[in-house]
């Protein structure tokens, strides 16, 4: 009895992947309902005894997600970064493979990242894990076939995982205090009234390219990440920038603008008054608002480790009769040297 269920809910979710999978790339749901319980029937012939059908269709879910992960790099401003990913093993990676100095290391603050010193020439790093929340998929669903299902679980746990990596980067491009090698400049504005902040001027960026200069930073990749309100505050001073904007602004770089290649996101990293980085995720208070950077490209490196599905089936939940699915996925962006970016703050004024 308990293998007959088994083998009808791995039927049922053949059926509801493949047809979901099938309307993905234009064929009818039905055919692709047929094709992919032909595909699991093959496919479980040549696996081990014991292996159940609905294990390959949590390959065919987690394949889907790696390209919805994949697909969102393109065209944001970590697209171009050099990418790692060939180096990471069992989601670690050796710094010294990707160019890191470790007596010259400056270590990234964002979390705290498991540091395993192996000899004097070599420390490894671990990536950062990423664990979406559970998902409930009821078997009422499944039996009424939801076609687009597996694209809403793909799309929301995807997009979740995106906005929490793409966080965590930006964080960890932002220098936690202004030094020497890392400069934390203010914005220098007119000040708005009703937050008192002090708005991004041209001059502002001039500064901001005046630093890189200071560094020695080659003038090719340099890569600057706005944040909204720095791009409002742009908008109103600048004709120029406005007509790029307004050019580019679907195409998520906005223009080659005071030697930089920029680009716009929404979750970038805020500062207290004092100048110090808050917190990934934590929320501003008065006076407290969100910078932006910039960065060159050759000194920041980008890795993707493992992505894993996990799916607790229905039959194991006689109270709420669900399955239930969430995913983990494993990233990291940092600095190879903080020695290669700058970061600008909205200055604060609390009365006119």
């Amino acid at each position: 009895m308990k293998a007959m269920i088994s083998m009808l809910m791995a039927l049922l979710f053949n059926a509801f992947t493949g047809a979901a999978f099938g309307a993905v790339v234009g064929i009818s749901p039905v055919a692709g309902a047929l094709g992919m319980n032909a595909l699991s029937a093959v496919v479980s012939t040549a696996m081990p005894s014991g292996v159940m059908r609905a294990g390959v269709l949590k390959e065919i879910w987690t394949g889907e997600i790696v390209k919805a992960l994949r697909e969102f790099l393109v065209g944001s401003w970590l697209d171009g970064i050099p990418d790692n990913s060939s180096l990471v093993d069992n989601d670690v990676i050796h710094l010294v493979d990707v160019g890191v100095d470790p007596d010259v290391l400056v270590n990234n603050t964002t979390y705290p990242i498991p540091l395993q010193n192996l000899d004097d020439a070599d420390i490894t790093i671990s990536l950062d894990k990423f664990q979406t929340k559970v998902t409930p998929v009821t078997d009422d669903e499944l039996y009424a076939i939801s076609y687009d299902k597996i694209s809403r679980v793909k799309e929301s746990h995807s997009n979740a995982i995106n906005d929490s990596k793409f966080a965590k980067a930006a964080h960890a491009l932002c220098a936690t205090s202004h030094t020497a090698k890392t400069p934390v400049l203010t914005t220098t504005g007119a000040r708005d009234e009703a937050t008192g902040r002090l708005k991004l001027t041209p001059a502002d960026l001039v500064a901001m390219k005046r630093a890189l200069d200071n560094l020695k930073v080659p003038v090719d990749s340099r890569r600057l990440v706005l944040c909204p309100d720095h791009v409002n505050d742009l908008l109103e001073a600048d004709q120029n920038f406005k007509e790029q904007y307004n050019i580019n602004r679907g195409e998520g770089t906005v223009a080659r603008m005071y030697g930089f290649d920029i680009y716009t996101f929404g979750n970038n990293p805020y500062y207290t008054t004092g100048g110090e980085k808050k917190a990934v995720g934590a929320t501003a208070s008065a006076g407290e608002f969100q910078c932006s950077f910039a960065f060159y490209t050759k000194r920041v490196f980008k890795a993707t480790g493992s992505t894993k599905m996990y799916w607790s089936a229905a039959e194991n939940d006689p109270e709420y009769q669900r399955n239930k699915v969430n995913f983990r996925h494993y990233f990291i962006c940092m600095f190879k040297k903080a020695d290669a970016g700058v970061v600008m703050r909205s200055g604060y004024k609390a009365t006119a």
